[in-house]
């Protein structure tokens, strides 16, 4: 959690920290997956999520590594917008009804996010094979390798709650993916 959580469309600003609720969750965090080993820890660079990402790394005396590819949506044109504001716009509602088609003003589609953590993921998967690992990203970014893995075309990734902190979990073999948990 951030103070721009349900106010200001923070995107991808530089210097959006957790405040004490979301470093009470990132806390927490590591509690709950304490009982898991993991081979790595990755995040977003984005300052929330590493922050986000630092009491599980710590816990699994792990380093916390980058993963370009999680970082947040580019809400372009919008970043730094109020809710309130973006409320009046209609390609804002145009974006969460139909975001196959629509994109942020001067940003990116729904579609190249996914096909963006998608790669990451399977590319990490790759790095990785046969181990488990934790990536801390951000709700739309989560949501859209959520549909991917599940089959849910991208417009209805509105329809998938992710709260901060919570754990979504895919477990991927070479010739089967499994969605196992979602915002737990």
């Amino acid at each position: 959690m951030t103070d721009t959580v349900g106010r200001t469309l923070a995107g991808r600003t530089p210097g959006v920290h957790l405040n004490a609720n979301g470093q009470h969750q990132a806390d927490d965090l590591a509690r709950r997956l304490a009982d898991r080993f993991f081979a790595a820890i990755y995040s977003s660079p984005l300052e929330r999520a590493r922050e986000t990402a630092t009491p599980l790394a710590a816990a699994a005396r792990l380093e916390v590594r980058i993963a370009d590819g999680a970082t947040e949506v580019d809400f372009g044109d919008w970043t730094g917008r109020t809710m309130s504001e973006l409320e009046t716009d209609p390609r804002w509602r145009a974006f969460n009804t139909a975001r196959s088609v629509t994109a942020p003003p001067g940003g990116e589609s729904m579609l190249d996010v996914q096909t963006r953590i998608v790669r990451a993921l399977l590319e990490l998967r790759s790095a990785h094979k046969g181990r488990t690992i934790a990536i801390v990203s951000h709700g739309d970014v989560i949501r859209a390798a959520i549909c991917y893995f599940a089959g849910i075309p991208i417009d209805l990734c509105q329809r998938i709650e992710i709260r901060p902190a919570s754990i979504s979990t895919v477990q991927v073999w070479d010739d089967w993916i499994l969605v196992t948990g979602v915002n737990g």
